[in-house]
Order: C-alpha cells, then sequence, then structure tokens
C-alpha cells in the first residue's frame, strides 16, 4: 500500500461516516442551485452565478471531446485527505476505469484532474486548503479558474503534499495540458469575466 492510500483509506474511515451525516442534513436544507462544500469541517454553501456556470461548463465540454461522460463529473462529493474534507468540486476527471467506494463515493486517488471556478466568499477555500487536500491526494492536474483575476491558476506535478509547478494564465490563452494526463490544449478564450 502507498503512502497516499494509506492516507486516503484512514481519511475515509475516520470522517466518512461524520461526512454523511452532514451532507445528508444538507442535502434536505441546502436551497436549490447552491453549491454545497465541506472544507475542514466547515460547510460552505454558495449560489450558482451564470458567469461561474458558463466556466463549468466550457470545461466540461472541452474535456468531453476527448473523455466519455461518466469520466467527467461536477458537483460530485468526492472525500479528500484532511479532516472532513468533503468536496463537490466544479468539473472532475476520474480515471479510466475508477470505480466507487461500497459507500458509493468516488475515490480521491482516482481523480486525474480538478477545476475550481472561484466565487467570491469562497476563493481562500479554492486557493488554500483544497489545493492543500488535492495535492495530498496527488490529483496531478488542479486548476484554479478566477473571474474576477481574469486569469487561471494551473498547479500540477503534486510532491510532498504541495504541487510542485504552478503556472499563471491569463483568459484568452489556452492552456496546454498535453504534457499531463488530461493530454489537451484548454481554451480560454471564451470564459466570461466578473
Amino acid at each position: 500500500m502507498t503512502v497516499l492510500e494509506d492516507r486516503t483509506e484512514m481519511a475515509e474511515e475516520s470522517d466518512e461516516p461524520a461526512l454523511d451525516a452532514l451532507f445528508e442534513s444538507l442535502e434536505r436544507t441546502t436551497p436549490e442551485g447552491y453549491k454545497v462544500d465541506i472544507v475542514g469541517g466547515a460547510v460552505f454553501m454558495t449560489p450558482q452565478r451564470d458567469t461561474h456556470w458558463e466556466i463549468i461548463l466550457d470545461i466540461v465540454e472541452q474535456l468531453r471531446t476527448k473523455y466519455p461522460r461518466k469520466r467527467v463529473k461536477s458537483d460530485v462529493r468526492i472525500d479528500y485527505p484532511g479532516h472532513l474534507n468533503g468536496f463537490c468540486s466544479d468539473v472532475t476527471l476520474v480515471a479510466e476505469g475508477a470505480e466507487k467506494t461500497p459507500g458509493g463515493l468516488w475515490r480521491c486517488g482516482d481523480v486525474e484532474f480538478v477545476a475550481e471556478v472561484v466565487s467570491k466568499g469562497t476563493a481562500h477555500n479554492d486557493y488554500g486548503p483544497k489545493r492543500t487536500a488535492y495535492a495530498a491526494a496527488e490529483v496531478p492536474v488542479y486548476l484554479i479558474a478566477d473571474p474576477y483575476q481574469r486569469r487561471c491558476h494551473l498547479h500540477t506535478d503534486p510532491k510532498d503534499g504541495d504541487y510542485a509547478v504552478s503556472t499563471r494564465v491569463d483568459f484568452g490563452t489556452d492552456i496546454d495540458l498535453t504534457g499531463t494526463v488530461v493530454d489537451l490544449v484548454l481554451k480560454t478564450g471564451d470564459f466570461p469575466r466578473d
């Protein structure tokens, strides 16, 4: 068993029942059109905005040119290393052959790509605790699309709980992911700005 598998298994075993209970409660009380993440045990609910959705859809549509629908996810809960980290990432690409846990969740060790689109109230999560959790889970490619800065922040090559390579790319500039597991060029020219 690798260190990642060991950490992931320990996180899943210790936090999954608590996260399950939180998400079950939130499913009954969250208003329509809101996204929910649990980051370090804190609950964050953000309304879906047009700009946010358009960027998500653009990324999903570009991924779908290469990957089957069953591998591309949006707002689907995946538990990550760290205390009570249950993220419903904006866009997730799972590995070929990935299977759900007995509890019905995707494993963070099967995630190859994550994209988060920044919302004003939760930007600190995308740049901070989520980035840390994705790196700890060794997600190979983490992309932050920030419509307020009008740029993307690309993080690759996770090592020792951090990303070794970080690149800023202005909206309108293509992001070359051909040297990564994603293996495509992501076009940002149509990403709307806030």
